[in-house]
């Protein structure tokens, strides 16, 4: 596991990147930083990454980090998308999930815009 902080706005998270190619290959390119987008409770925005989806899934968990092929973006769940069905976040299409939040997630429900920052620890 490979830690890093995610910086939105002005506060700091801790993080840890799985043992996925892609996770390294996020990992390598820190620092990253964007302006972020919404959709539903999940933050996305890209990042200087162009990969295949290397184990794609729609299933993910509030707190699942995930790289989204369709767009070259770094995702954070945190609550329910557009795609829910069952309470579960749902991503736009299949992704590869590459590590878990480790902060406080129930605090990105209160965000209405966000400058996000990726840093290794």
């Amino acid at each position: 596991m490979k830690r890093i902080n995610i910086i939105i706005n002005e506060n700091s998270y801790p993080a840890e990147l799985n043992s996925t190619k892609t996770a390294q290959a996020v990992y390598d390119a820190l620092p990253i930083e964007a302006e972020a987008n919404f959709w539903g409770e999940e933050i996305y925005f890209v990042i200087p990454l162009k990969m295949d989806n290397e184990k794609p899934t729609e299933r993910v968990k509030v707190g699942d980090l995930a790289y989204w092929p369709q767009g070259s973006a770094f995702c954070i769940f945190y609550g329910r998308t557009p795609g829910s069905r069952d309470g579960e976040p749902k991503p736009y299409s299949p992704c590869t999930i590459i590590g878990k939040f480790k902060g406080e997630i129930e605090e990105l429900k209160n965000l209405s815009s966000a400058r996000v920052k990726l840093e290794k620890i």
